[in-house]
């Protein structure tokens, strides 16, 4: 969904019952002189992506009102866009000289942001237009006014549209700023308004949803308890699926040794703000072997207010904050916590809180499992992105987005396609893989995660229409808007970056870790009990919002064996690993071809307890739609999962 300023995003975990909780980013903005309209002297500068695809000719219902209300954000683009685009990969690329000098916070404003000339020019500008200017900051303009002021200051006619049976207003052309501005403008958010979702300003959010229970048996550790009555699958038994991973199980995976994280601060971003968020973590990581937090380990940064909490579904986002942290300690034990909350699930909210992360230098790296389709993306809201990232790349911070949790996203849309902001350069695209950890904590393999469901017929002699249908995968693929980066080159085959037709693109994703919510992780909540009351459970949870904070995690380890020095932007170092044994290069079929692999898992009907009873059914692993996961670099698991070697790669 739109609001009138932007998309709707969506947590993206969750997966603790294979409901699917989806997942925004990258092209860039200012382009080539559009025609002068009357009023404006000078030429102007087309602001490429601000009139939708949907604003077509046999969709068009004529002018929209005058009077009709606009609210619009006018994103700055500094004194320098191109340097701060120049300096950003000069950072991060070690094989420049300039790797790893990077800058603050301060220096980064100095250099590259906008000057108080621009601001004022802007400024003028606007209100000349009859637009009033209701926020500054260093980033963005807000306005509002009316339908008339937006069609004089950028230079577009505003019409209304159809679209899916409503009728919203966009711009008929592309909107444009006076070429004399054209250095100090990005791009402009809002003139479309589809949909226009109603804002229900509040402190207050509501309580916490429904409990959710995972009925057994389970496995405790991968392969540990197998019925035997069942029927069989790939020419064995399958074994009941994990209860979920802890902390201790995903180290040992993935080649945590002696680091902890210390001295290194993780963020992350989501929507709203779990209310037991602290207690929460706190009775988790006792329960659960993990060590206690420290006093000031884990903080916030809360919104003032919050908007679209009904739209938003703002409880879904409580166990996403609770997943991510909970996550992130298991890994990195005593690596500092910084949770930024949005104040919706909207891009300029989401895009605030990111801002919010780099200004203030609040962390070295950021965990974000959230996001959108590629399809639903604009070039004005992945530049105001994509600015934001390189920012935090020039000041040594990383970006990690889940890659989504639908595969290829044919048997959700129809459509195949990535999910963004995955499918920016300038992120560390997260996928996911299906993990064993064996007995003794021992690493046994990985498939790519890509699930088929099969139940267990009625009669318990075989799995009804086995091997069953798509249950849900790691998003992946190649970008249809997003060019291939450099350090992409040489790495990715020619078949994935060229599989649209034309030049080489974006492919999704860079780095995998576990993901499927069948070899998932243990989460602990405080939710709403059958009873009405607000209690403490645990309960097996996955999909790429799990795989996201495992990497930001590993990625503390890293960065704490790096003697603190900070990895920044991680994906030319990431991929200069490629081949090594840094990694487990996932396959689909780890056994060997034609080994395919299986869990059994029972669940209870009503999600909580066993009084409307139960159903069996058989999830086979590595099976993601159309993508595959294969030796070397592949679209589900990118160039693969942490290996033991990993986090020592990085000791100088």
């Amino acid at each position: 969904m739109r609001s009138s300023r932007t998309r709707s995003l969506r947590a993206r975990a969750g997966l603790a019952w294979a409901a699917t909780l989806p997942l925004v980013a990258g092209a860039l903005a200012l382009g080539a002189p559009a025609a002068d309209a009357a009023g404006h002297d000078g030429g102007r500068h087309a602001l490429q992506g601000t009139k939708p695809l949907w604003a077509t000719a046999q969709a068009d219902q004529g002018a929209t009102s005058a009077s009709a209300a606009v609210t619009a954000r006018v994103y700055l683009a500094g004194r320098d866009a191109k340097g701060l685009a120049d300096y950003a990969r000069a950072v991060s690329d070690p094989h420049s000289a300039a790797y790893g000098k990077y800058l603050s916070p301060a220096q980064v404003r100095s250099r590259y942001g906008a000057t108080h000339e621009q601001i004022a020019k802007v400024t003028d500008w606007l209100k000349k237009s009859g637009l009033a200017v209701t926020g500054t900051t260093q980033r963005y303009l807000t306005v509002k006014g009316d339908a008339a002021a937006a069609e004089r200051a950028f230079a577009t006619d505003l019409h209304n549209y159809r679209k899916s049976g409503h009728t919203y207003h966009a711009p008929s052309t592309t909107a444009s700023a006076p070429a004399a501005l054209a250095d100090a403008v990005l791009t402009v958010t809002g003139l479309d308004n589809a949909p226009r979702l109603a804002k229900h300003h509040s402190s207050e959010l509501p309580p916490p949803e429904g409990v959710f229970r995972n009925s057994g048996p389970f496995s405790s550790y991968y392969g540990s308890k197998t019925d035997k009555k069942l029927p069989s699958a790939y020419g064995s038994k399958a074994p009941y699926a994990i209860k979920g991973y802890t902390g201790t199980q995903l180290r040992a995976a993935y080649g945590a040794k002696k680091w902890t994280g210390k001295g290194v601060t993780v963020a992350i971003t989501d929507a709203y703000a779990a209310p037991t968020i602290a207690q929460d973590a706190d009775t988790y990581a006792a329960r659960n072997g993990d060590p206690r937090y420290r006093r000031g380990q884990l903080s916030q940064v809360l919104p003032k207010d919050y908007s679209h909490i009904e739209e938003c579904g703002a409880a879904g986002w409580y166990g996403e904050e609770t997943l991510d942290v909970e996550a992130v300690h298991a890994v990195a034990p005593d690596a500092d916590i910084v949770y930024v909350g949005g104040a919706s699930c909207m891009d300029d909210d989401l895009i605030d809180s990111l801002g919010k992360v780099v200004d203030g230098h609040l962390a070295d790296m950021v965990s974000n499992s959230w996001g959108d389709l590629e399809a639903n993306e604009t070039p004005d809201a992945a530049a105001a992105y994509d600015q934001l990232f390189q920012q935090g790349a020039v000041q040594g911070i990383g970006f990690y987005f889940s890659s989504g949790d639908d595969g290829d996203e044919v048997a959700k849309t129809g459509v195949k396609q990535v999910d963004s902001p995955a499918n920016s350069p300038w992120v560390t695209a997260v996928g996911g893989t299906s993990l064993a950890v064996g007995k003794h904590d021992a690493y046994q393999w990985e498939t790519g995660w890509g699930t088929q469901k099969a139940l267990l017929s009625k009669d318990g002699n075989d799995w009804t229409g086995f091997p069953g249908t798509f249950n849900g995968g790691a998003g992946g693929g190649t970008s249809k808007s997003v060019a291939q980066p450099y350090y992409q080159r040489g790495v990715v085959p020619d078949g994935l970056a060229k599989a649209n037709g034309g030049g080489a693109m974006r492919t999704v994703p860079d780095i995998a870790a576990v993901a499927d919510p069948n070899t998932g992780f243990l989460v602990g909540q405080t939710q709403t009990l059958p009873d009405g009351k607000l209690g403490y459970d645990e309960y097996r949870i996955g999909g790429t919002s799990l795989a996201a904070p495992v990497i930001a995690g590993v990625q503390a380890l890293a960065q704490q064996a790096r003697h603190g020095v900070a990895i920044g932007f991680a994906n030319p170092a990431i991929y200069q690993r490629y081949g090594t044994a840094a990694y487990h290069d996932v396959t689909d079929h780890p056994l060997g071809a034609g080994r395919d692999l299986a869990v059994v898992r029972v669940d209870y009907v009503n999600g909580v307890d066993s009084s409307k009873g139960t159903t069996t059914s058989l999830r086979s692993l590595g099976k993601d739609s159309s993508l595959h996961a294969g030796v070397g670099y592949d679209d589900v698991t990118g160039v693969g999962s942490p290996g033991a070697g990993y986090v020592s790669s990085y000791r100088p």
